[in-house]
């Protein structure tokens, strides 16, 4: 070989390898320094010389999403007032590019909250209606109002299913009106139940029907089968979301949070999930069904299991906020 066809083969070596590696992270929402309403908009997306192996998304030095791809379309509830987040991506060698901003979330000036709705007189049930299909079995169920004990602020509502019949269940319903412009809901609830084995399920559900369309943001922890959380498809019914519910155990209270969405483009939207502060994004869009009513209510329903055990759930400090 030349000496020049040498120098050659040296300076392209030295190019390709002493070139480095490039990434970047555009976020199109939200804007630096901008003022925004909750839940925030969070779009970005991340470029390199190597391919992107995942994109995570932190609130105040708080991981609050991650997901294993190039781009990130996604809703994050905040409360008002400022915030620093940063959107984070790495490519297959590790190298971590981050993309920094602040916001403010402004007040939500037109949220409503409906407080303590365990407490609110005219809650309804069914036994029947809570089967497949809407045919189950009856079964013993009722519901008592302003327990002192356990409760966490003097007045929870105890709700019991028995009776032998495997596999029956009940369900509670509190109507809260219909308020058409509601397009996004934040359920918020503490819960006690009395034996880890007894439960098949225990389902937390807000329902909002307008224009003609139902919106069934129908949740559960399904303990006995996919041992996740379960979130509800008109069509298809219960779809496993990956997020697992085994750290619910009995005796002890848990607080739960589900963040909802109606779409613009009529969708019900799973947003995430928050159990004992652990909130995991579930990012979920279902297509609603028909419906004939104006409604908003929240719903809770027990499940047994084959054994059919009796057991008691308490609710308390149950909460909707919709805007």
């Amino acid at each position: 070989m030349s000496y020049r066809n040498l120098f050659a083969s040296f300076l392209c070596a030295f190019i390709l390898f002493a070139v480095p590696a490039f990434a970047g992270i555009t976020v199109t929402s939200p804007a630096n320094g901008s003022t925004v309403s909750s839940p925030v908009h969070v779009v970005a997306s991340a470029s390199s010389s190597n391919p992107i192996a995942a994109m995570r998304v932190y609130v105040d030095n708080v991981s609050v999403y991650l997901t294993y791809s190039n781009s990130i379309d996604t809703y994050i509830t905040l409360s008002s007032g400022g915030h620093f987040i940063v959107v984070q991506s790495w490519d297959s060698t590790g190298l971590v590019t981050k993309f920094p901003l602040n916001v403010t979330v402004a007040a939500q000036s037109n949220a409503r909250v409906f407080s303590d709705i365990e407490d609110m007189t005219g809650w309804e049930a069914c036994d029947i209606c809570s089967g497949a299909g809407g045919n189950g079995a009856t079964t013993p169920h009722w519901q008592a109002q302003f327990q002192t004990s356990p409760s966490l602020d003097g007045s929870s509502s105890q709700f019991f299913l028995g009776g032998s019949t495997p596999y029956a269940s009940a369900l509670w319903w509190k109507q809260l009106g219909g308020i058409d412009s509601v397009r996004f809901l934040k359920y918020d609830v503490d819960f006690f139940f009395t034996d880890d084995n007894a439960p098949q399920a225990l389902e937390f559900d807000v329902n909002q029907s307008v224009g003609g369309q139902k919106y069934i943001f129908g949740t559960e922890c399904d303990f006995t089968g996919a041992k996740q959380w379960r979130v509800w498809d008109y069509y298809d019914h219960w779809q496993s979301t990956g997020v697992p519910c085994t750290a619910l155990k009995a005796n002890v209270w848990h607080h739960l949070t589900w963040e909802f969405e109606r779409t613009l483009d009529t969708h019900t939207h799973f947003i995430a999930v928050t159990v004992d502060g652990w909130r995991q994004v579930v990012n979920r869009y279902y297509r609603p069904g028909p419906s004939g009513v104006r409604e908003l209510n929240v719903a809770f329903q027990m499940d047994g299991n084959f054994a059919m055990t009796n057991y008691h759930v308490w609710l308390d400090k149950v909460n909707l906020t919709v805007w």
